[in-house]
């Protein structure tokens, strides 16, 4: 049996992790931990001299998750991230340490498996167009922008060309922001958040006379479980450092 905390047990994505752990036959729940809930642990430390847990599912806040993440690959607990707002150096000094401790560390800043293969195909399409712009919409309670999937996505593509802004003309803002946040490889990232979204993404191509579009939309947390456990299984068997569900979906 795999022994799984869920820190921020208490928040709409921690119900439903600790949920789907509880109904794993390969899973325990040893602990939660969640800082504004009495049934639950405050901190990751009183969890740990409680409890015996081999992975830690974190789904707290940008605020909080580096902290938390350094607490746990510092005292041998395999960890798998779910919050996003992590900065690249910080995902690089995560992964330094995950080495030098031996202990795993999984990173995604999506778990849906519909989202990642959106992804994919769009490292895939980017091939074939030079130009693109993402597009995120989520609920306006979300604290971090863009977000985390329109930041991996950006990245995969860029892994593959150097600029997808060809042809454009020189700008000018006459609304600042208007054009979105410049990301890797000139790649436009513009972030919607309102309330009746939960988690949407469009990435856009275009070229001389068509445009091409990926979308996926998130209706449901429960998209995002399987995924979840997925990387608990991962981890709980490697003490490698990973980035991305794609990484294990090959």
């Amino acid at each position: 049996m795999i022994n799984v905390a869920v820190c921020g047990a208490n928040g709409k994505m921690g119900k439903e992790v600790c949920s789907a752990v509880e109904n794993d036959s390969q899973m325990t729940l040893c602990a939660k931990i969640d800082l504004y809930s009495d049934d639950c642990y405050k901190t990751i430390e009183d969890a740990k001299n409680n409890s015996k847990i081999d992975v830690l599912v974190d789904f707290t806040q940008p605020d909080s998750i580096f902290e938390n993440a350094k607490y746990c690959l510092n005292n041998g607990i395999k960890i798998v991230i779910g919050t996003t707002g992590l900065s690249d150096n910080q995902i690089e000094e995560l992964k330094i340490l995950s080495k030098k401790n031996d202990v795993g560390c999984f990173i995604a800043p999506n778990f849906s498996t519909g989202a990642v293969l959106m992804m994919k195909f769009a490292q895939q399409t980017a091939k074939y167009f030079d130009n693109a712009e993402i597009i995120e919409f989520h609920h306006n309670q979300k604290k971090d922008a863009p977000s985390g999937t329109a930041i991996k996505t950006a990245l995969m593509m860029s892994e593959v060309k150097n600029n997808f802004k060809n042809g454009n003309c020189p700008e000018k803002e006459t609304v600042k922001g208007s054009r979105g946040g410049n990301s890797y490889s000139d790649i436009q990232i513009h972030s919607v958040r309102m309330p009746g979204y939960m988690a949407s993404q469009e990435v856009i191509f275009g070229s001389m006379g068509q445009t091409f579009t990926l979308r996926h939309d998130s209706v449901d947390r429960k998209c995002y479980m399987p995924g979840v456990l997925m990387a608990v299984r991962h981890v709980s068997d490697k003490n490698d450092f990973v980035y991305g569900l794609d990484k294990i979906m090959e």
